[in-house]
Formats: structure tokens, C-alpha cells, sequence
């Protein structure tokens, strides 16, 4: 008998394997271009940076105020599609970053790429809406595979984007990636609107507080430029503390709101949800893991590019070629990890993930040449594919499905949270710096984090394999 016929997904409606599999491919290939759009910038960090005569610190922003939009707006866009459909609100989010990847392109000043870049934003909340839409197809036994392969696919749009975008962006300038990337983004967006069916799960009776994300947004913006511009501005000035004075003020009345919220069912992020220990833990962690990411990745780009003593002198191009290795053992390891996780279980590959990135961080902080670095950042992708996959693995299977939306987008937030504040972080101290011993500092930071990583995943409960519990909360 057809699989289609005898088995049911996550709704607990019919298993329809072609359509499945064809929502897993249209998503996929969106992610590989998503993110080919964001890789192919790190290369060319170094050169928007002289271009628009801003320090290393400044140009984080190119990074951090992306990240920004995209904490403030994925708990709104995963809370509307629980409310009216994930499909429905990908109407109005694929366009919005459709037009703001073709403006970019065109950024007359720094000041306007900083407000495209935080438009363009909007393309995170899409990950979190596809991985509810891709869990609520597929059959529980299957579910870590279709996610491994969305995992993978990042690692994918970082072996394009980085050579391809740093080759053009070399020759032909960084803007130009905006204008090749485009028409693949105009087209998906056309597949996924036409191919794509709607969510089973609505909840029309929910409110949507906007003024709460609006707080959280302001606040977040806050930190991030602060810690951006502390260094040009100067740490004491009137200017940096009162946003970092604003940004408490924010995010006091953020809490507070969200508090109120909570009694009704109608907050952002879920406090309740966050009993759980399996919603707590990856949340935690990806915070961590963002920010520890973002601290080492923009320091690889320039490490490899500026010049003798302190870094290696490589051009654009021949940067994104040596951050190839971190994507291909992303793409190697993500689907390997994910068909092992119904028989091993998340757990295991979470503390395994956690010291293989440890240890590419530790050979990067102690590389002599180029191929010791281009060596440790391979090992810190390979570590990295295997806890993202046992993180969303842990995080999806242990919430019901009318609370995948806010649970998903929670979790991006928590990431974006961390990201947003290590890429300033990593640029501050090369600009402060400026010297070998602002990476050696930047890798130890790294380290560290990933340290509070392996402790924090003590707090999860494993969720497949034969050592899988009933998820009980914290409280």
C-alpha cells in the first residue's frame, strides 16, 4: 500500500509523501540561497569597511543590525502564522525580502546599506515558519532526517556563497553578489507561493502584541550600535550611554509587558513554554552558541586578509575559498548526524558537537600558517552541523504543534540574540586592538562559551533513541 496512504505526520493527517518532499526541496533550496546571500558578505567585510571609510567595529553593523530585525520581527512572524497561517504570512515576508535584496545591491552609503540590511532582516523569520510547515508533514520517524537536511542546506549556501560571492565581489565589486542572487530568490518566491499549501493549525482568537516586539526591537538596536560605535564615540560619552541606558529601559518594559501577556496567552516569547526543560535548554544554548559563532566568524575574515604580522594578506576571493572548508563539513556532517539520531539520540552528538567546535578553536587560536586556520575552521563547522541538528531535534519533538510557531521563532530569537551582540564584540576588540592578541582573545571568548555550552546541555532530556524520557518541567 502507498506510504501516502498508510502512515500520518505530525497534523495527524494522511502522509503525502510527494507533496513532503517537494515542500522539503523548495525550502531547502530558499535556505541555500538565503544564505549564500548572507556568506557572501563576510569576505568582503574588510572591503565595504575602506569602502565607505568606517572601522571594523562600524561595519559589524553590516552583520549585527540584520540580526537586529531579525530578533524583533521572528517572534511576530511565527506568532502570526499560529494565528492565520504559515503560508499567509510567507505571502507578505518573501516579497518584503525579495525588493530589499535588490535594493541593497544599489546601497549609495554606509548609512543606507545599515537600513537595507535591517529590512532585509525579514528572511530569517522564513527559517522558523519552514521548519514548522516541514515538521507537520512528515511522520515523527522521519522528522530528523527532513531537518538534518535543512541543516545541511546552510552549510551548502556557505560552500556557494563564499568563493562564488567573495570571486565576484573581488572582481566586480560586492554589490554585484546582491544583483546575481536576485533573480534565484524571485523565482523561489514565485515556487513557494504558487506549491505551497497551507497549515493545518490556526488560532484566530490570539492577539499579536506589537508594541512588545516594537520594546524588544529598540532595545536590542540599542546594545548593538552602542557596542558598535563605543570605540569611535568614546565608551563615556553622552551618545553611548544613553543607549545603553535606553536599551535597560527597553528591555525592563519589555519583560514587564511580556509578563502581562503571559496571563492571556497573547505574549511574543512564551515564558511558560520555557518551563520546559527541552524549550529552556536549546534556547540557552543557541543564545550561547550565536554569540561564541559570531565572535570567531568575522575575525576569520580578518585574520585571513589583513596584512603580515598580523594576519595572512589574502584578497577577497581567495578568503571566501578558505572558509570553504567550514561550509562543505556542514553539508558532510548534518545529514550523517541526523539519520544517526533516532538510534544514538540528540544528546550525545550535542556534548560531541560542543567539543569538536572547542577543539577547532583551540587549533584556529594556535594556527602558524593559513592551512592550521582554514583546519580549525572546518573542525568548527563539522562541530557546529552536529549540535544545530541535535538542538532543533530536541526543541521541535518536545512541544505540541499549535506552539511550533512561537517555540521555532523563540529559538531563532535566542540565536539572533547571541549572533547580534558577537559580531560587534569580535569587531570592538579588532578595532581596539588591532593585533594578533585581539583574535588569541576573540578564540579564548569562543572557547568559553562553548564551555557553558557543554553545561548547559545537562539540562536537556533526550527525546529519541532508546534513552528518550517524558519531558517533564523545570518548575
Amino acid at each position: 500500500m502507498d506510504e501516502k496512504k498508510t502512515s500520518q505526520n505530525e497534523s495527524g493527517h494522511a502522509y503525502d509523501k510527494s507533496y513532503a518532499l517537494r515542500s522539503l526541496v523548495l525550502f531547502s533550496a530558499f535556505i541555500i540561497i538565503l544564505m549564500y546571500i548572507e556568506t557572501m558578505l563576510v569576505p568582503s567585510l574588510p572591503a565595504i569597511a575602506k569602502e565607505f571609510h568606517v572601522t571594523p567595529a562600524a561595519v559589524s553593523l553590516v552583520l549585527a543590525m540584520y540580526l537586529v530585525s531579525g530578533i524583533a520581527l521572528s517572534p511576530v512572524m511565527g506568532k502570526l502564522g499560529d494565528i492565520y497561517g504559515k503560508k499567509r504570512v510567507l505571502k507578505y515576508i518573501l516579497p518584503i525580502y525579495m525588493v530589499s535584496v535588490a535594493v541593497t545591491g544599489f546601497s549609495p552609503s554606509f548609512d543606507f546599506l545599515i537600513v537595507a540590511r535591517l529590512i532585509q532582516g525579514v528572511g530569517f523569520t522564513i527559517m522558523p515558519l519552514a521548519m514548522t510547515l516541514v515538521r507537520e508533514q512528515f511522520p515523527r520517524e522521519k522528522i530528523p532526517q527532513a531537518q538534518g537536511l535543512l541543516s545541511a542546506m546552510f552549510g551548502v549556501g556557505g560552500a556557494i556563497g563564499l568563493p562564488i560571492g567573495a570571486f565576484i565581489s573581488n572582481n566586480y565589486g560586492w554589490q554585484v553578489t546582491y544583483h546575481t542572487a536576485l533573480p534565484f530568490v524571485v523565482v523561489l518566491t514565485i515556487l513557494l507561493l504558487v506549491y505551497l499549501r497551507e497549515s493545518k493549525y490556526t488560532r484566530p482568537n490570539v492577539k499579536m502584541e506589537y508594541i512588545n516586539a516594537a520594546a524588544l526591537a529598540i532595545g536590542l538596536g540599542s546594545v548593538v550600535f552602542a557596542v558598535s560605535e563605543g570605540s569611535a564615540l568614546g565608551w563615556a560619552s553622552p551618545t553611548i550611554i544613553g543607549l545603553f541606558a535606553l536599551a535597560i529601559i527597553m528591555f525592563v518594559l519589555f519583560a514587564l509587558m511580556e509578563k502581562r501577556a503571559n496571563k492571556t496567552g497573547e505574549a511574543l516569547l512564551n515564558f511558560k513554554m520555557l518551563r520546559n526543560r527541552n524549550v529552556m535548554g536549546p534556547n540557552l544554548i543557541v543564545l550561547i552558541v550565536g554569540f561564541g559563532f559570531f565572535l570567531a566568524y568575522q575575525v576569520y575574515a580578518y585574520e585571513f586578509e589583513l596584512p603580515s604580522p598580523i594576519g595572512y594578506g589574502f584578497n577577497i576571493f581567495h578568503t571566501g575559498l578558505a572558509l570553504v572548508p567550514f561550509a562543505i563539513m556542514s553539508i558532510i556532517i548534518a545529514p550523517i548526524v541526523a539519520k544517526l539520531l533516532t538510534r544514538h539520540g540528540a544528546k550525545p552528538y550535542l556534548f560531541a558537537g560542543s567539543l569538536v567546535v572547542i577543539l577547532g578553536f583551540l587549533l584556529s587560536e594556535f594556527s602558524t600558517s593559513p592551512i592550521w586556520l582554514i583546519a580549525g575552521a572546518a573542525i568548527v563547522g563539522a562541530g557546529m552541523a552536529a549540535l544545530n541538528v541535535a538542538l532543533i531535534n530536541i526543541l521541535i519533538l518536545s512541544v505540541e504543534n499549535k506552539e511550533m510557531g512561537v517555540a521555532t521563532s523563540t529559538n531563532v530569537v535566542f540565536r539572533i540574540l547571541g549572533s547580534s551582540l558577537g559580531a560587534p564584540v569580535a569587531g570592538v576588540l579588532i578595532t581596539e586592538i588591532a593585533s594578533k592578541t585581539a583574535f588569541n582573545a576573540v578564540f579564548y571568548l569562543a572557547i568559553a562559551s562553548f564551555v557553558v555550552v557543554i553545561s548547559l546541555s545537562f539540562l536537556v532530556h533526550e527525546v529519541l533513541g532508546n534513552r528518550k524520557k517524558v519531558i517533564d518541567p523545570i518548575l
